[in-house]
């Protein structure tokens, strides 16, 4: 197969000036919803890039857990190593990437961890396998086999037999509070919608439209 003959058209929607919302926030909830509402795939998943004091980057797909005004949060072990990376430089961005819908939401921002109790309110609500799945992956670190993983979910499952699985303490949220918002609808001839809002300090945004 030719890769570079692979061609698409984008040319279900458009995005206007007049369309936006005030809020970056608000803008992105109707979108979410649209996404949602037209059943695609994963609609919470993100790609979330960090990178290191060295400089070097790294990318992964996580799933979006709650957001407001204040951020979008997502949880993961603070031991792994996007979690390293962002000790280290506490700044990322994200991408939404709806396809299906020919459209992208780019985020990039700082990171903040969010409290034990947002993190625990979260953890309570994950299907027990997901909560022992928690405790027992030491997330990004080497591994000899899948049977360790499988012996230690025994082992854990054991622990954990009464009663409620407690939230590690290595494990917790994350909040990317953004700095900008680029809301990106493919058109035609690749001459795309792009609409990047950016914070001012007063909490408002400006709205500006970059070329495709």
């Amino acid at each position: 197969m030719q890769i570079d003959v692979q061609r698409t058209e984008y040319d279900s929607g458009k995005l206007e000036r007049a369309d936006l919302k005030a809020s970056p926030f608000e803008q992105f909830a109707g979108w979410f919803e649209q996404a949602c509402q037209s059943k695609v795939i994963e609609p919470n998943a993100m790609s979330l890039a960090t990178a290191g004091a060295d400089g070097r980057p790294s990318v992964r797909t996580v799933l979006l857990k709650s957001y407001d005004r204040r951020g979008f949060v997502f949880f993961t072990n603070f031991e792994s190593r996007k979690a390293r990376q962002l000790k280290e430089n506490p700044n990322a961005s994200l991408l939404f990437p709806w396809l299906a819908l020919q459209r992208q939401v780019i985020i990039s921002g700082r990171v903040e961890r969010v409290s034990t109790a947002e993190s625990l309110a979260y953890f309570i609500t994950r299907p027990r396998g997901s909560q022992i799945g928690a405790w027992i992956s030491q997330q990004s670190s080497t591994i000899t086999s899948r049977k360790l993983l499988e012996m230690k979910w025994g082992e854990i499952q054991r622990k954990f037999s009464e009663g409620e699985v407690p939230l590690p303490s290595w494990w917790g949220g994350y909040r990317v509070v953004p700095r900008d918002i680029e809301f990106w609808q493919g058109r035609v001839n690749r001459l795309h919608d792009r609409f990047l809002y950016t914070a001012k300090e007063d909490g408002s945004w400006i709205i500006d439209r970059l070329a495709p």
